[in-house]
Formats: structure tokens, sequence, C-alpha cells
């Protein structure tokens, strides 16, 4: 594959995959919104920390069966080896119904415990033993998105993204809308059921497995799936365990609407960035695992995916960054003010998430499941750590600084490791779009903390010259064509005249 076209394929499965987010983005709005104005910050909260420990649940009922199984299918489609791909599909169903099964019955039988000692609050224990049937549906949906992955479906995923939104927020929204807090329970459960539901219609219609499988090769990929996806599946405890801790803490030292603060902040960065992430996740996470045999070729990948997430998320942090005060106050209301100063730390902290990500994923794509354990568990540690020690001297502020910290530590961690993986090291251009960026970042951090009207109008500037800039390079890099292509022309143009692009 030729750079110009490894570009476009990014760019192709970062649309595809962006778009969905960005329909997710504004059907989000609608049911953020709702979810706010019915139930206020103490709600916002309580959801946030139900849905973190369904997560976490989920997390260990499944095994890593997903991370796993992703990379099972990619590297035998990536082979041609169809007889691989069905051992691995079937072994992956009959492991997931088997888990999803023990999982959900589990978290059910706990549930008088899970209400007393985690949430602090017994009342809830009718809502979380109903989870249970959250996790099971949660985890035969992770494995849904390991084949659809591992196939490359990325259309499929997609559109199971959008339609599951939209299915989804309509059930709880109207739950919620006519029962009030009586509906949090199908409120919670309308995401995993929809989901469910779209991800089995599209693996239905997949081609049926032709090549018989033999119980001896299903138990060779159970071995497998089993010693990878341990790991994987104690590095998923971790992190969704160390993200629970961390709303336990608030919650418990700061009370209900600081929580709710928190889980606003989050919920808008996670939504934000997750377009990019989710491209990473759904398309280039496959492709490295088949390129993983060929350093050079897997360390150019990773420098196109960096170079193609910088310019398409930068513009979006600087925005976000000089925005955040009308953004919280658009998607849930006034009252949540102190969730502005969260989301700015955060904001800087996913500068840095977004040039480690694909990082980290060389280590998950190798297949080295101990080291990517260790490296994910040292930065949630230092996550929930720095949020245990802020909390008492800053307030809800110390979560986002916290985040911003874990990054701090993190990247130089994971770009060692590549490394000394597959001696990684990031090109020129990749250096200039990061440190470019952060310094960016930095001052419309700065002059937003002094003064918001400054701030946004620098923050809206800024994004805007930078998205230019990132129009014109992406058309350079891709060679694109059509509308965008010529906007991209455009972009250059405009930008040659300003003595700011040199051909």
């Amino acid at each position: 594959m030729t750079e110009r076209s490894s570009y476009r394929q990014i760019l192709r499965s970062s649309s595809i995959i962006g778009g969905a987010s960005v329909i997710n983005i504004l059907i989000g709005l609608v049911r953020t919104k709702v979810v706010a104005m019915v139930l206020g910050p103490a709600g916002v909260g309580l959801i946030g920390l139900l849905q973190s420990l369904m997560a976490t649940a989920a997390t260990v009922s499944a095994l890593g069966l997903g991370t796993v199984g992703t990379r099972q299918i990619s590297e035998a489609a990536g082979r041609g080896d169809l007889q691989a791909i069905s051992d691995a599909r079937r072994a992956l169903f009959w492991g997931t119904l088997l888990l999803a099964t023990l999982g959900g019955l589990l978290f059910w039988g706990l549930r008088h415990i899970l209400a007393t000692r985690v949430l602090n609050d017994p009342l809830l224990v009718g809502v979380v033993g109903w989870l249970g049937l959250g996790v099971a549906l949660t985890v035969i949906t992770g494995t849904q998105g390991a084949l659809l992955r591992g196939l490359r479906r990325i259309g499929d995923i997609a559109r199971i993204s959008v339609y599951a939104a939209l299915l989804s927020s309509a059930l709880g929204v109207s739950a919620l809308l006519a029962w009030g807090e009586q509906g949090l329970l199908i409120f919670l459960l309308s995401a995993p059921y929809a989901s469910f539901v779209l991800g089995h219609w599209y693996v239905a219609k997949l081609p049926r497995v032709e090549h018989p499988t033999t119980l001896r090769a299903m138990t060779e990929q159970w071995k497998t799936l089993a010693r990878l996806g341990a790991a994987f599946m104690v590095t998923g405890v971790v992190v969704t365990l160390g993200h629970l801790m961390v709303r336990t803490l608030v919650q418990r030292q700061l009370g209900a609407e600081a929580l709710g603060y928190f889980q606003a902040s989050w919920a808008i960065a996670m939504t934000y960035i997750g377009f990019v992430l989710s491209a990473m996740g759904t398309d280039f996470y496959p492709r490295l695992s088949a390129a993983m045999h060929d350093h050079e070729a897997a360390n150019r990948l990773v420098n196109e995916q960096s170079e193609v997430a910088l310019l398409l998320a930068g513009p979006i942090f600087l925005a976000m960054l000089g925005l955040a005060p009308w953004v919280i106050e658009l998607l849930y209301s006034s009252a949540f003010g102190d969730a502005v100063v969260v989301l700015r730390w955060q904001v800087l902290g996913d500068v840095l998430k977004i040039v480690s990500w694909p990082l980290g994923i060389i280590i998950l794509a190798a297949g080295d499941s101990r080291t990517y354990m260790l490296t994910e568990s040292l930065a949630i540690t230092a996550f929930v750590g720095l949020t245990w020690i802020g909390l008492p001297l800053m307030g809800i502020e110390a979560t986002g600084v916290a985040f911003l910290v874990m990054y701090v530590l993190y990247l130089p961690l994971v770009y060692w490791l590549a490394w000394r993986r597959t001696g990684f090291s990031w090109k020129r251009d990749v250096l200039v779009q990061f440190s470019s960026l952060l310094l960016l970042a930095l001052v419309v951090f700065s002059v937003a903390a002094w003064s918001k009207w400054l701030g946004a109008g620098l923050g809206v500037t800024a994004a805007v010259g930078l998205g230019m800039h990132a129009l014109a390079r992406l058309g350079h890099m891709a060679n694109l064509g059509g509308t965008l292509g010529r906007l991209a022309t455009g972009s250059r143009k405009l930008m040659m005249k300003a003595g700011m692009w040199h051909e």
C-alpha cells in the first residue's frame, strides 16, 4: 500500500466512524439535556456511578475476549486463512455465551454487597440486580464488535453506533420523561439492549461459516483467548475500577453534586475525542495487528495514524478550551458551572492522550499482554492516587489535574516501550503538529482562565486557523478529490498568500 493510499484509508475509516460519532453527539445533546433537567447534578452523578459499576462487571465477565478476538480474526483475515477465521468465530460465540451468562448471574447474586458496600445505598439493591442483564448484554456486544472489527466491517460498525444511539435515546429519554427517577433503570439498560439487538442484526448478515471446526481447534482458540484475554481483562478491570474509585472518592468527599460535575465534564471529554479514538480501535488496531511482523510498515502506520489524529482533533481541542462554559451550559445547565475547569484540564490531557494511544496500540497489537497490563495499571493508579491527594486541597478541580498528570507520565512510558518493541520514533511532521497543538492549547487554557470571553475568541480563532491547516495538509497527503479536495486546495492557496504554506 502506498503512503497516499494508506492516508486515504485512515481518512476513510476516520470519516465513517467520525461521522457516526458526530451524529451520536447530536443525539447525545438531547439525551444529556433531558437527564440534567429531570435529575439534576446528583442524578447525573448517580448515572455515571451505576454505568461505571456495570462497565467494571462487564469487563471482568468478558475475560478480554473482545480485544483478543479482534486480534485473532484480523490476523487470520490478513493471511486469508478462512479456516482460522471460522475457528475464531465459533470459539468467540460459545465462549461469549458462557461468560455473559455467568457474569450476569454473578452480578445479580452480589447485588446486596454492591449496593451497600460500593454505592453505600441499600435502596439501590433492586436497580443493581437488574443491571446484571446489562452486564450480560454488554459482554455479548463486545464480542459482536470484535468480529466486525476483525473483518473490517467499518460501515456496519458505524451504522450500529448510530442506530443504537437513536434507539437507546428514544427508550431512555421516554422513560425519564414519563416516570422521572423511576425510569432510571430503563435509561441505564437501554444502551446495552440497543447495541445488542443491532449488533446481532448485522452479525447475522455476515457470510455463514462454511468451514467445519473441530473441538480441538476451538480448544486451541480458547487457550489463546484465555491466555491473552486474562491479562487484558485484568487491565480492563483495573482501569474501570480506577474510574469507579475516582467517582466514589468524589461522591464521599465532595458530595453527589460534585460527582455530577465530574460526570458532566468526563462525558463531554470522552464524547468529543471519541470520533478519533473509535476510528483507531475500529480500523487502526486490526490493520496494525496484521502488519506487526514488519516493524518498518508498523512504524509508518503509527506515524500516519498519529498525524491524522492530531490534524482531526486539534481544532476541536482548541475550540473546546475556549468555549467550555457555553458547552457545559448547552449540554447540561447553568447549575453545572463547576464542571468547566475540570473539562479544560481534561482537554489538555487529551492533547497528550491523542498521541499516546497509537503507541499503546503497538503493545496491544503485538500481543504483549503483560506489558500492556503494567502500563495501563500504572497510569490509572496515578490517576486515582493524585485524585485522592488533590480532592481535599483543590476540590473537584483535582480530578482534571490528575487526568492531565496521568498522561504526562503515560506518554513517555509508552513511547519508550514502542521504541523498544519496534524501534519506533515520531517523524518530523508528527513532532511539529504535536508541539504546535500543545503550545496553542496551553496559551488558550491560560487566557481562558483569566477571561472567558478572550479565551473564547482566541480558542475559536486558533481552531479556525488550525482547521484550515489541517484541511490543506490532509488534502495534500491523501490527494483528496471532489468537494473536500477543492476545499483543501482553496485552503492551501489562502495559506500560501499569507505565507503560512510552502509546497
